[in-house]
């Protein structure tokens, strides 16, 4: 989801829901604002007690993500930051975690959240945030998009 054009949703009945959320730890106030602002929506749609992993960095989200939909989370939460630099490693690494992370949930049938900033400087990852001063909150919109996905699943199974 991306700023402009994002849809507005709305998530009821999600509160039984057993979410993980796995976040990166590279960036560390990007980071620390992404999992507030994955906190605070899972709060908000009554999920108080969510399970919360941290990582290396982004490219150990899929596995770390596998993992907890093969036990048995309802949705799992994907939060990381990849800067570009000044070589190709941004690319490999943007690619893997993505293609990873969409194979995972395809694989699993999980829904996992995307929260993975890949952004050219990291004045671009701090608007994402959620911090105080962002124009967007990039680990709230990950939850509400995973949990409304499962919710939307329950209603056709």
């Amino acid at each position: 989801m991306s700023g402009k054009g994002a849809p507005q949703l709305s998530v009821e009945n999600g509160g039984d829901l057993r979410v993980a959320v796995v976040a990166a730890q590279w960036h560390a106030q990007v980071m620390d604002g992404l999992v507030d602002g994955a906190r605070r929506a899972l709060r908000e749609l009554g999920i108080d007690e969510p399970t919360v992993l941290r990582v290396p960095g982004s490219w150990e989200l899929p596995v770390a993500a596998k993992a907890l939909a093969d036990r048995g989370f309802d949705a799992v939460v994907a939060l990381g930051v990849v800067i570009r630099g000044g070589t190709p490693h941004f690319d490999y690494v943007c690619q893997g975690v993505t293609q990873g992370l969409t194979q995972v949930s395809v694989e699993t049938g999980v829904p996992i959240g995307f929260g993975v900033l890949t952004c050219d400087t990291e004045e671009q990852a701090l608007d994402r945030a959620g911090l105080e001063g962002s124009n967007e909150d990039k680990g709230h919109e990950a939850v509400t998009a995973a949990v409304a996905t499962v919710v939307t699943l329950r209603s056709v199974a």
